[in-house]
């Protein structure tokens, strides 16, 4: 199978065992997260790394303004209401891009999804739903307005899938209520959740690329 989205790859320096998908946010691209991989020291360990273009599409919030977006955002509030279609769209790219994958070999066990904003909520909703087992999921600075869908369209084979959230305490982006309520409607469902939060607003900072560096080695039993 081949992917219907344009992506940014680097290529493992060893055999490639593993692969990480990473999902920008809003308005971003594939490049946005391209240089964080020396600071995960993952190359040697044989991992792929997959940095996937949104579609361009207009977004509502934004005045219509044509941008990189996984889906439409229709308003800010706690809640989010989104265009749900966009957000079952691009989860099926993503899904393609997991197959490619395996396709190559790599065990869907071996398969990491990360994402941030509007990507870790592609991250959650893509993984969650898929049928074969991941080996995780990273959802940074994120919220998930499908949490009612998971309860009927969620894959058992992914119910054990670890799952790390990340929030910045002073996110005026997605607050970390937002976060949160996607955290408890998780641990709800019983997925296993761990949840971190750093005084950050909506970034990555230097503790929590260690955090994730360790929860990633972890899925990979490194």
């Amino acid at each position: 199978m081949t992917s219907t989205l344009d992506y940014v790859e680097q290529l493992p320096e060893s055999v490639h065992r593993y692969s990480i998908i990473w999902i920008h946010g809003l308005g971003a691209d594939g490049h946005d997260f391209a240089g964080i991989t020396p600071a995960l020291d993952l190359h040697e360990a044989g991992v792929h790394f997959i940095f996937p273009h949104a579609p361009l599409q207009p977004v509502t919030i934004n005045g219509g303004m044509v941008m990189r977006a996984w889906y439409d955002i229709l308003e800010m509030t706690l809640t989010r209401k989104v265009d749900e279609q966009g957000i079952y769209a691009s989860s099926d790219a993503i899904h393609e891009l997991i197959h490619m994958e395996i396709n190559k070999g790599i065990p869907s066990e071996n398969i990491v999804l990360a994402g941030f904003s509007q990507g870790g909520v592609i991250a959650l909703h893509a993984g969650l739903r898929f049928p074969q087992k991941l080996g995780g999921i990273v959802a940074l600075s994120t919220y998930l307005p499908t949490i009612p869908q998971l309860e009927t369209e969620a894959a058992e084979t992914n119910k054990t899938t670890p799952i790390l959230m990340v929030h910045g305490t002073a996110d005026p982006v997605v607050e970390i209520q937002a976060g949160k309520m996607a955290r408890d409607g998780l641990v709800a469902l019983g997925y296993p959740v761990q949840w971190l939060e750093f005084g950050m607003q909506h970034e990555v900072i230097y503790q929590e690329i260690e955090a994730i560096k360790k929860f990633i080695k972890q899925c990979f039993n490194q």
